[in-house]
């Protein structure tokens, strides 16, 4: 149980986002439409974390690389709960997205 929220609050095995990025992956940012409109990653896709179930269409596919962001990583963490629960694969919470954009560039 320990471990498992370890890996859903981000505290489990570092993994390289940069990385991640190379391979195709898409990062979903689930803030608010406002807070979006104040700063981003250039790419992402804004679905706030209350509208994701209604837009799973947005990602291609079940295998696809995403990666969930938010202000400070618990939103993001809750995104990627709620993409597994959903059936997809392959999710990383990436944190605090101005964290992100530094480990991506």
């Amino acid at each position: 149980m320990i471990n498992t929220l370890k890996q859903l609050f981000g505290f489990g095995p570092k993994v390289a986002m940069k990385e991640l990025m190379d391979q195709g992956a898409i990062i979903i940012d689930v803030r608010t439409k406002g807070e979006y409109a104040g700063g981003h990653i250039k790419g992402s896709i804004n679905i706030p974390v209350d509208q994701l179930k209604s837009n799973l269409k947005k990602i291609k596919s079940k295998d696809q690389i995403v990666i969930t962001c938010c202000a400070s990583g618990m939103r993001s963490a809750s995104a990627k709960g709620m993409l597994k629960s959903e059936g997809y694969t392959n999710v990383h919470n990436g944190g605090a997205w101005s964290s992100l954009e530094y480990k991506i560039s």
